[in-house]
């Protein structure tokens, strides 16, 4: 008999650790959580392997590949946890961030009041250098080394060990960036540097410099923790291929993503709606909203025909970045979300989190805060333990901290927890339309899809808020995430900026372009491992119309790149544009197209785990699923009966009052609502006719 192989795929949180593995042969997949211990994320992601293979009775040679999605470079950046940085840049542009935008949050009447946040990097620590190219990259004035060499030496007795480099046009010739990096690696071995031209070759300097002072800033924390995880993963399965997540979908192996640390920076939530997409495209549905909901935070995105939306204008707590990310809105409500009272007296809900340490007031070693967890407990929403039984929670000690809480508000202990609820509602419903009705989507139309240990416990309500038709619950939807890493292709991407009008397009200058793109997509996939027949490449491009601040980026055809081939682009374009923006000028010709950037992805594809049907079962579901009853608060207190998720079969209709309970996720279906299994053990959650 062949032995049994398996990956696995692990998602730190910043309460939970979630592991999943799913064997080679027959697609099923075993699933467990482990507490998130903050202060080393690195053991969480090791006992989780561990745990994994003992519940699966196997060692580390059966494992054939790890992936991985992380939050460390995310959390340093929201935590504003960054070393001293420094920034070589043009003579003449040494104020590029603190001019930044030339904008202020929520328009010039917020001018008054708005404190501009301090810099990336303080104004004393930018240092220039003469030298100048054009925007086609011909050298207009020679560098001037001995200016590298001067701001080199002066980093280096400052004592800075993090450094960036953005020269102004350095996206259309890195010559310049190549030997400022050369010059620092003579003065100033010690420094951590990143160079725009390796980091992002794409106009507009502000973004490129911010985001290659972001790329060197989580360099040495990034690097430190995946070197750390690999040695000691070759302790439990010596030599196995480790990936890590990236915030565009794809994945890298661990030894390359050290030399591009910022791609991770949405690590975790690219692949909850990866996997969400997956889930959902097998139960027949192409429009999706996934709402991950954590300990700390949950995390929003559109997918449309199988597809989460990307973005190039994404942000990370204060820093914009311009790399390609899965369009991600994330709200700090989850289940740890702290209830607090603002001056005025009113009741708010989040950001801050009680995480894993210390917890909310029910944990067994819980905080002295309200939180989410502490209302659904109170509510009777969840069971008065986590995880099976692995962690007990105190209703008793909830109890008394809501009614704390209630008496500075003059509300009862009921009306105190679902004031919480509510709040944390409407916060995840504010997420979700920002990435449908600010972009041009009627919510309406989408299926909600919920997944994480605290994403579903709300999910009737925000059918309601929003209006939506139904929402899926896929199966253990706390490791979705986890699940979703093993869905994920090898991924990277490459851009150049070439700006021209449509109607001047040289397109020997297009394909040229567009070829160097391909051959580094493809060497970067022949360094992962994948034979060149296996490999595919995505091309794209950026338009906008001429006198346009920002653009609309539209697929490239495969194949011989001929005027047919960018026309039809340029059609893409405008009908893009017209379901962005309502409006377009495809019948004007006096309103010309222009090409900005052009784009490839080269994808390496790995074999997806199957979705597993479930076998039909027979008997009512009240004998077959039903554990007991215990009173749960909706409007009013009732005698609500509880079920076991992994009891229920293909065709099961569960009608509202009920809460459904599993491992590692509670669904509580509102008076109302009724739940259907489907084939797959989703949750179908719909409106009840009855």
């Amino acid at each position: 008999m062949e032995p049994r192989r398996v990956r696995i795929g692990i998602d730190t949180g910043g309460t939970f650790t979630d592991v999943v593995a799913v064997d080679e042969a027959t697609g099923r997949t075993t699933t467990t959580k482990t507490p998130s211990t903050p202060a080393d994320p690195a053991e969480d992601f090791l006992t989780g392997v561990r745990k994994v293979l003992d519940l699966l009775g196997l060692d580390g040679g059966a494992v054939t590949a790890v992936s991985h999605g992380t939050t460390v470079a995310t959390n340093q950046l929201l935590e504003g946890k960054l070393d001293r940085i420094g920034f070589i840049t043009t003579e003449g542009y040494e104020s590029v961030l603190e001019i930044a935008r030339q904008s202020v949050p929520d328009g010039y009447g917020n001018s008054y009041f708005w404190v501009k946040p301090p810099r990336i990097v303080p104004a004393d620590l930018v240092r220039t250098v003469r030298g100048r190219l054009d925007h086609r990259g011909d050298e207009v004035r020679p560098l001037d080394e001995d200016d590298a060499r001067a701001a080199a030496r002066f980093l280096r007795d400052a004592g800075v060990r993090t450094v960036g480099v953005c020269l102004l046009h350095s996206y259309a010739n890195d010559a310049h960036e190549r030997r400022v990096l050369e010059v620092l690696r003579e003065e100033h071995p010690d420094a951590v540097v990143s160079i725009s031209s390796e980091v992002l070759r794409e106009y507009r300097e502000y973004e490129r410099s911010v985001t290659t002072l972001v790329d060197a800033a989580v360099k040495p924390r990034v690097d430190a923790y995946v070197r750390n995880i690999r040695e000691r993963l070759d302790d439990i399965a010596p030599g196995v291929p480790f990936y890590v997540m990236k915030s565009n979908g794809g994945v890298l192996s661990a030894e390359e993503v050290v030399h591009q640390p910022i791609t991770t920076m949405l690590s975790g939530p690219a692949a909850g709606a990866l996997g969400a997409a997956l889930v959902a495209g097998a139960a027949g549905f192409d429009r999706v909203l996934t709402c991950d909901g954590g300990g700390t935070s949950t995390d929003v995105t559109v997918v449309v025909n199988g597809e989460p939306a990307l973005t190039t204008e994404g942000s990370v707590g204060a820093y914009p970045s311009k790399i390609p990310m899965i369009d991600v809105v994330t709200v700090g409500a989850g289940g740890g979300s702290i209830a607090w009272l603002s001056p005025e007296g009113t009741l708010k809900v989040g950001p801050r989190s009680a995480g894993a340490d210390p917890g909310p007031i029910c944990y067994p070693s819980g905080g002295s805060e309200a939180t989410v967890t502490d209302a659904h407990v109170v509510l009777g929403r969840i069971p008065p333990h986590l995880l099976g039984g692995e962690i007990p929670l105190s209703v008793d000690a909830a109890r008394a901290g809501l009614e704390q809480l209630g008496e500075k508000l003059g509300l009862d202990l009921e009306r105190t927890a679902t004031g919480i609820l509510e709040i944390s509602a409407w916060n995840q419903a504010n997420a979700l339309r920002q990435v449908t009705v600010a972009r041009g989507l009627d919510v309406r139309d989408f299926t909600l899809t919920t997944f994480g240990g605290s994403g579903s416990l709300l999910a009737c309500r925000l059918m309601d808020v929003l209006g939506l038709p139904r929402t899926l619950v896929p199966p253990d939807p706390g490791n979705l995430s986890a699940f979703g890493l093993l869905t994920v292709d090898v991924r990277n991407d490459h851009v150049q900026t070439t700006i021209s009008r449509h109607a001047d397009l040289d397109l020997d200058r297009v394909r040229t372009v567009f070829g160097e793109l391909e051959a580094r997509a493809r060497e970067a996939l022949d360094g992962e491992g994948f034979p060149r027949a296996r490999q595919r490449v995505q091309r794209s491009a950026d338009l906008r119309y001429v006198g346009q601040a920002f653009e609309v980026r539209v697929p490239v055809a495969d194949g011989d790149l001929d005027g047919a081939t960018v026309d039809q682009a340029c059609q893409d374009f405008h009908a893009a544009h017209r379901m962005l923006y309502g409006y377009d000028f495809a019948e004007d010709p006096r309103q010309a197209v222009e090409w900005v950037n052009l784009r490839v992805s080269g994808i390496g594809p790995i074999r997806r785990p199957d979705l597993v049907e479930l076998a039909p079962a027979d008997g009512p579901v009240t004998d077959r699923a039903v554990t007991g009853s215990r009173p749960v608060f909706f409007d009013d207190w009732v005698e609500t009966p509880t079920l076991d998720r992994p009891r229920l079969a293909p065709g099961d209709v569960v009608h509202g009052p009920a809460v459904i309970e599993e491992f590692g996720a509670t669904v509580p279906v509102h008076p109302g609502f009724r739940a259907t299994v489907d084939v797959h053990g989703n949750l179908l959650i719909e409106r009840d006719a009855r």
